[in-house]
């Protein structure tokens, strides 16, 4: 292409109605005139067309008949085009600002309003990170009722220099206080487009209940086991210590207790869509769990997962010791277990998902590279560096950048 003569670079908006063939259309007048793009990006609301191309413009395109090529195909194609001229200077500031911190910004609930959207943006500029784009990765929302629950995501690319990560962290999650909306917020970097590896607590997390109060509820000791359940999993007590007066408070239930729990625990709403959209797209997933195997191993069969590690309840003669058998897991065991995971795996800890909900998920939440305190206890959502609690386990797949018409089915499972 010809090079003599001073350079500039011209960014050319094209606005208006989309069809098929209109990028061609300009782009061949483009390269009839031998231009070089520099930038390009175009994006489609509602069939509303918004393009743009950044070309580098030399004195002798200048003098061509190129701005006016482009005039004439526009008003033919029935859409809208401005130039917008920069200086060698701006434009070489602006390839230096490519070493910006980028980030990842997702905004997801049942609904999303403008008021949500204005306090993201509002925080964002406030911390001097700019807005570099904005996509929807949820399906399109109706005007009227519609027979699924309504839920809408957003995602913003964002940049920033010097950006104080710990102070933006902290008034995004302010927005969140009143329990409409989700936000999460992730450096946007190869790790964030590789994760490989999902680790799953099961009780309260993968199932809607804790295995072991229903069991004690089977056993007439319901309260007593309930109430160190709540605390332990507000991390007022030590889990070891509070696990085993909650499985010595069993001793003496019938084994056929255990199936009349199965049946009763349903699934978490999007267990099933998140677990089968994850095999499709060749994660391996991991139950992890501090409850009892005999629940983790339907639920690994039911959902697809690959590996499990829970509790072994010690069952004699029909009838349950109030003992287990084996290494307890608890936090600790959680997250040695999935370091251990991810080492078979050759995975880095970056690729590594982590979701739970109670004080003995933490330790693997705060390992894992994207760790997600799901319809948490408050001391672990203040905890966690990520959160979910206003959609289902489904939302997840919303915070590793997949789209709505990407999942899978959303069916129920019957335990």
């Amino acid at each position: 292409m010809p090079t003599s003569g001073a350079s500039s670079a011209l960014l050319i908006h094209v606005s208006g109605h989309d069809k098929p063939g209109l990028t061609h259309a300009l782009t061949s007048i483009l390269g009839r005139h031998n231009v070089r793009v520099l930038d390009i990006g175009q994006a489609v609301i509602h069939d509303g067309l918004a393009l743009g191309i950044l070309i580098e413009l030399t004195d002798e395109m200048r003098s061509s008949a190129l701005l006016t090529d482009l005039l004439l195909e526009a008003h033919s194609l029935g859409v809208t085009i401005k130039f917008s001229a920069s200086s060698a200077e701006e434009y070489d500031a602006w390839v230096e600002s490519q070493s910006k911190q980028r980030f990842i910004i997702t905004l997801l609930g049942p609904v999303i309003d403008a008021a949500h959207i204005a306090a993201v943006s509002g925080v964002l500029a406030a911390a001097n990170v700019n807005i570099d784009r904005i996509d929807r990765l949820s399906s399109r929302s109706p005007l009227h009722a519609a027979a699924t629950p309504p839920r809408f995501c957003a995602e913003f690319s964002a940049s920033g220099a010097g950006v104080d990560e710990d102070g933006l962290r902290t008034s995004l999650a302010e927005l969140t206080a009143g329990g409409e909306i989700d936000i999460s917020f992730q450096h946007d970097s190869i790790w964030r487009r590789n994760r490989r590896l999902v680790a799953f607590d099961m009780d309260s997390t993968l199932i809607q209940g804790e295995v072991i109060d229903e069991l004690a509820r089977e056993a007439g000791v319901g309260e007593q086991v309930a109430a160190i359940t709540e605390a332990a999993m507000r991390g007022e007590l030590d889990f070891q210590a509070s696990f085993r007066r909650r499985v010595g408070l069993l001793k003496g239930l019938p084994e056929t207790a255990l199936d009349t729990v199965l049946r009763r625990i349903p699934l978490t709403d999007g267990a099933e869509r998140l677990a089968g959209t994850l095999r499709r797209l060749g994660y391996k997933t991991a139950i992890l769990s501090g409850g009892f195997t005999f629940f983790g191993r339907v639920l690994q069969e039911r959902l697809g997962i690959d590996h499990l590690h829970a509790n072994e309840l010690e069952i004699r003669d029909g009838r349950v010791t109030g003992e287990v058998t084996g290494e307890i897991v608890d936090g600790a065991r959680k997250a040695a277990l999935l370091r251990q995971l991810a080492a078979e795996q050759n995975l880095s800890l970056e690729q590594v998902i982590a979701v739970g909900d109670g004080a003995n998920d933490l330790p693997m939440l705060r390992l894992a590279g994207l760790g997600i305190a799901f319809r948490a206890k408050p001391l672990v959502r203040a905890s966690a560096r990520q959160s979910l609690s206003t959609l289902g386990l489904d939302g997840i797949l919303y915070l590793i950048g997949v789209r709505d018409r990407e999942m899978g089915p959303d069916t129920a499972v019957e335990l």
